[in-house]
């Protein structure tokens, strides 16, 4: 099998031509968090740190107790069983694997957004199945399997509602269809009032058969150095890809699941990462806007913008202002680029400087 090349490998000639800019180079094509990670994590993980048996696959009592508490206190899902949750080494990795560690192969259809993350598509060839780009309910072939979500979307920033999602759950219900949804920018609303969860009672009636989502501490927390997020939902589900899972030998470090569950419980730092990413925003969108590009951004770490010319012509153009983006046609978009707002707040300052000319 032969898998595309990374597509942020494409980007050198364009980060030369930043990085030649008299006030140096701002780098707002990936989303890697850059602030600090919060004392009070840093001391948990030091706290943890004689850990000298194996973790466990499925996640420590304490961390799946403090999963089950976070759903039900930040995203309103009541009465999840600890069975039906299972921490994991960073999101991408379940995204990636998740087809796998559900069987699917040669056959069978994953479907994902039309605009949308690419490791969804990876993942989908990593496991033999037919990756399939689509957004509503109608389009999906008979093959499909696993559907994935991703709200708030990562590159788009687009929410779903409760009605959406009840749409999707009620279409993939009546086939026996799994839905895994990507939720890990839930925590950053910006034009919306909330993005509520696929488990969320509004959308499942609480009923969470053939139900997954997602969820990564790397942005809220700024823990991606750490790999801590975990997926919760259809408790045999769940137990069925822990069942994989320790074939596999994947398993988050103890003093990560305990990390994981101390910031799970700590809401201070979360509001605080919340407001530093705001005020970027409010610098990087109107700059943005008054250079002349679209935006649209109602959550989620990036804005999603066009001038109206070609993606590649855009991250061009951006280049020669020392301005480093990704082109949206990583995403299945070749009109929109990506900004992201994981840059210090002096870089988004020069940058914002930079547009406005």
């Amino acid at each position: 099998m032969r898998l595309p090349d990374f597509p942020w490998d494409t980007l050198a000639g364009a980060k030369a031509i930043a990085a030649a800019h008299p006030r140096g180079l701002v780098d707002l094509s990936v989303g890697s968090p850059v602030d600090p990670t919060p004392e009070l994590l840093q001391r948990a993980l030091r706290e943890a740190t004689d850990a000298h048996g194996y973790p466990t696959n499925w996640g420590t009592p304490e961390v799946r107790r403090a999963i089950v508490a976070w759903f039900e206190r930040v995203r309103g899902v009541p009465g999840l069983a600890e069975e039906g949750v299972l921490v994991t080494v960073g999101s991408k990795e379940l995204v990636a694997g998740l087809p796998q560690q559900l069987g699917l192969g040669v056959g069978d259809a994953v479907v994902h957004p039309r605009v949308a993350y690419p490791t969804y598509d990876i993942g989908a060839r990593m496991a033999g199945a037919t990756p399939v780009p689509a957004d509503d309910p109608d389009d999906w072939p008979a093959a499909t399997r696993l559907v994935w979500v991703n709200s708030p979307s990562n590159p788009t920033g687009a929410v779903l509602g409760t009605d959406a999602l009840r749409r999707i759950v009620t279409a993939a219900r009546e086939r026996g269809i799994v839905v895994a949804s990507d939720e890990c920018y839930a925590r950053l609303p910006w034009e919306v009032d909330e993005a509520p969860s696929i488990l969320d009672p509004r959308v499942t009636d609480g009923d969470l058969t053939g139900l997954l989502a997602v969820y990564s501490l790397s942005k809220q927390s700024n823990l991606a150095g750490y790999r801590a997020a975990f997926v919760a939902g259809d408790a045999p589900l769940v137990q069925r890809v822990l069942a994989v899972r320790k074939h596999l030998g994947l398993m988050a470090p103890t003093p990560v699941q305990h990390a994981l569950a101390v910031a799970l419980g700590d809401e201070a730092h979360v509001d605080e990462q919340r407001e530093r990413y705001r005020a970027r925003r409010e610098q990087l969108l109107p700059s943005l806007e008054a250079r002349g590009f679209d935006v649209a951004s109602e959550a989620g770490l990036y804005l999603w913008a066009s001038d109206g010319t070609d993606a590649l012509a855009q991250v061009d153009a951006l280049a020669r202002l020392g301005i480093l983006v990704a082109p949206g046609t990583f995403y299945g978009d070749p009109s929109h680029v990506r900004v992201a707002l994981t840059a210090p707040d002096e870089r988004i300052a020069e940058a914002a400087a930079r547009l406005r000319g």
